[in-house]
């Protein structure tokens, strides 16, 4: 047995006006369209609901079926409304801060899928490290951040907050020109890289590549520290040295160098969500909610 609101609206309508051309006019239809659709109900529960008269009156079963018609029409009136004020209210601009490697190897298709998604909403983009990150979005300087394994929300905390929408599971890849001797291999122990100088970023990895090298049970002595992954990536390709980056930097990664999965295995998530002491606004709870539905490979191929 099938209803649909077109049938039940032309029931009411009718019953309300008296007749099927003053409801026809109400409803902007055609008076034969309205008796199509009131017939066609009558058919579904194979029974007349209304007595063809002037004025139109319900029959026994109509005057029972009228008050249920109204009330589905209603919760479906409150659901349409409910989802234009949703829609009113996800527009604006928030402002999204993100580390440079998440910047430039995750945020373009992101960005791209939200602006046809979302196209209300305008996302400005603030780069910084992640200590800045996480002060811009602690101080309202930033709307929502790319956060690298954010702790659990308090209790105290916004129910949204500390948990946002796990993007992608980040590993750490060693970084290797193409001539190195284990260029070639699918997987490299950290302990076969300890005769290599290593070059990092002091940035939010250095604690994953510190982590690293305790499960392995190696020191960690780098050779060098630089602020910029540009000046790393020459270094590298230089003979410098070779390096440990997470997954979502392969995009940036040139021609002649390679990444290769290293052991231990060790990964880092990168969610997003909004700020942990005070309301998300609907716009950022809009782009928190999008990423679940979000189509595969939408954000890169980490």
């Amino acid at each position: 047995m099938a209803l649909n609101l077109p049938q039940l609206r032309a029931l009411v309508a009718v019953v309300d006006a008296g007749g099927f051309g003053t409801a026809a006019t109400e409803l902007g239809l055609s008076q034969s369209a309205v008796s199509h659709a009131v017939a066609s109900l009558e058919r579904t529960l194979a029974a007349p609901l209304v007595v063809r008269s002037t004025p139109v009156r319900t029959t026994a079963l109509g005057e029972v079926i009228l008050p249920h018609a109204r009330s589905a029409l209603a919760a479906a009136d409150a659901i349409f409304d409910a989802a234009d004020r949703h829609g009113a209210t996800t527009g604006g601009t928030v402002r999204l801060a993100a580390t440079p490697t998440v910047c430039q190897g995750l945020l373009p298709s992101l960005l791209r899928d939200w602006s046809e998604r979302l196209p209300a909403i305008r996302i400005r983009v603030f780069e910084g490290s992640s200590e800045e990150t996480a002060a811009w979005l602690a101080s309202a300087a930033a709307d929502a951040a790319i956060v690298v394994d954010p702790p659990p929300a308090s209790d105290e905390a916004e129910p949204h907050a500390g948990s946002g929408a796990l993007l992608v599971t980040d590993p750490f890849l060693a970084l290797l020109p193409q001539d190195h001797p284990l260029a070639g291999e699918e997987t490299v122990h950290v302990a076969d890289l300890a005769d290599d100088p290593l070059v990092l970023s002091p940035n939010g990895c250095e604690r994953h590549i510190r982590t690293i090298h305790r499960l392995a049970g190696e020191d960690y002595t780098p050779a060098h520290r630089v602020r910029d992954l540009g000046t790393l990536i020459s270094m590298v390709q230089a003979g410098l040295g070779i390096s440990i980056l997470p997954e979502v930097s392969r995009p940036l990664v040139p021609d002649d160098l390679v990444l290769v999965r290293i052991t231990p295995h060790h990964s880092r998530r990168l969610v997003l969500c909004g700020p942990r002491e005070r309301p998300w606004s609907p716009a950022v709870r809009a782009l928190v909610d999008s990423v679940a539905q979000l189509p595969t490979g939408a954000i890169g191929a980490v």
